[in-house]
């Protein structure tokens, strides 16, 4: 249970404070409202960039890492579609290291042409070693835009071309600043050893003074239903043949998630999973295979994926995945089956508890997504799933108008 208080600052800034006086450490995350699904279809790739160049300086603090270290921090930072999230953990004494950087480079990036340049170098050498110059790294590249049709889901964090990050120019830094990166498009959790009135004080001096800015909001294209199988065949110089299947399904906070959750967990989550049992160990048709769904906050996908042992045709080894999907929808689990990925999950969830940095975060994207509450409730909902809703969301979910196929041959 994450225990947290919650106010908001008169520039919109929402800040929740979760107090744990059993550690000497302090987490301070800033979650902002923008990721790779609020870019224009033209120039993609720019939350990720941000996330980039917000290490880079801000007005008035020329290097972030140097004064953060000297006090015993650390800090990291990811973008997904959803969201882009920043972190800071170090000694609870020295949290006002803290709100000094993070609220300076909230009100001004020091908008520097060479950090620009230099960030935009490095994105690019990024997008060729992760997802052009590596095997399989085109995955996404090619499966989101299969997948997503209208949603701007059908285009990877790190953008869609290298292009749109070459010409990115800093009128387009400028812009996309002042439209997200604004104390009522962002969300302040601060957890560990400190007080609700510590955090106040804190906010009211370092971000209360940030102006706010026009409030963003969101109007997406939705994908509509998939109505027809898709199949895509690529090839590429990589050791196996894989397989691709993605599934259209529950949002992160959508009712039936955690359903399609479990019933991902069923079929790939482990060694002792469905999938890995038939078709690595008893077939011997995948050299490795699992399911997980992408947990995004929009309706995301469930995913099945594979690589082939030497010699099996990629049309056999999907006809041996969709017997098993078949067999999942027309028959109950039982409930030992089901007993087992409740109980992995749930550990997991507890074991991710433990970490002052994950507590935050988890609040932080419940905050975000609409309702911190959320980040309590994962345990109720998992307990609360049954055999016959499982067989549901499988009968709905794990239908091939539903899905979407990428074969991914060898060239070698």
């Amino acid at each position: 249970m994450i225990h947290y208080e919650h106010f908001t600052l008169n520039n919109g800034l929402e800040v929740y404070v979760h107090e744990d006086h059993n550690t000497p450490m302090a987490a301070v995350n800033i979650l902002y409202n923008v990721g790779s699904r609020d870019e224009d279809e033209q120039k993609t790739g720019f939350a990720h960039l941000f996330e980039h160049l917000m290490f880079g300086g801000s007005k008035h603090i020329p290097t972030y890492d140097e004064p953060l270290q000297k006090v015993g921090g650390e800090n990291n930072a990811f973008t997904s579609p959803d969201i882009t999230n920043y972190y800071i953990t170090l000694p609870a004494v020295n949290i006002e290291t803290a709100f000094w950087l993070e609220s300076d480079r909230m009100m001004s990036l020091s908008f520097d042409p060479k950090v620009l340049d230099v960030q935009q170098k490095v994105v690019i050498e990024e997008f060729k070693q992760r997802y052009l110059n590596q095997p399989y790294g085109d995955i996404w590249l090619k499966l989101r835009p299969l997948a997503y049709q209208k949603h701007p889901y059908r285009w990877a964090t790190i953008g869609k071309e290298i292009s749109h990050i070459e010409e990115a120019t800093m009128d387009d830094v400028k812009h996309f600043f002042y439209k997200y990166y604004l104390p009522n498009n962002a969300v302040l959790v601060v957890a560990g050893n400190v007080t609700v009135q510590q955090v106040k004080e804190l906010c009211k001096k370092w971000f209360e003074p940030i102006p706010a800015g026009e409030k963003y909001k969101r109007n997406l294209p939705k994908e509509e239903q998939q109505t027809e199988a898709r199949i895509l065949e690529t090839s590429a110089k990589v050791p196996l043949n894989s397989i691709y299947k993605a599934y259209h399904t529950a949002g992160r906070f959508d009712e039936g998630f955690h359903n399609a959750d479990l019933l991902s967990d069923i079929l790939g989550r482990s060694k002792s999973s469905r999938l890995y049992n038939k078709l690595v160990k008893e077939r011997s048709m995948f050299n490795n295979i699992s399911a997980y769904v992408t947990a995004s906050l929009d309706p995301g996908l469930l995913m099945i994926q594979g690589n082939l042992n030497q010699g099996v045709k990629l049309e056999d080894a999907n006809a041996a995945i969709e017997e098993l999907v078949q067999e999942i929808t027309e028959n109950r689990v039982e409930e030992s089956e089901l007993q087992k990925v409740k109980n992995q999950s749930e550990s997991t969830l507890a074991f991710a508890e433990v970490e002052l940095l994950n507590r935050a975060m988890n609040l932080a994207f419940a905050a975000n997504a609409g309702n911190a509450d959320w980040c309590n409730q994962d345990a109720d909902k998992i307990r609360a799933i049954t055999a016959e809703s499982i067989q549901s969301t499988a009968r709905e979910v794990l239908r091939k108008d539903n899905c979407s196929t990428m074969y991914y041959r060898s060239e070698n």
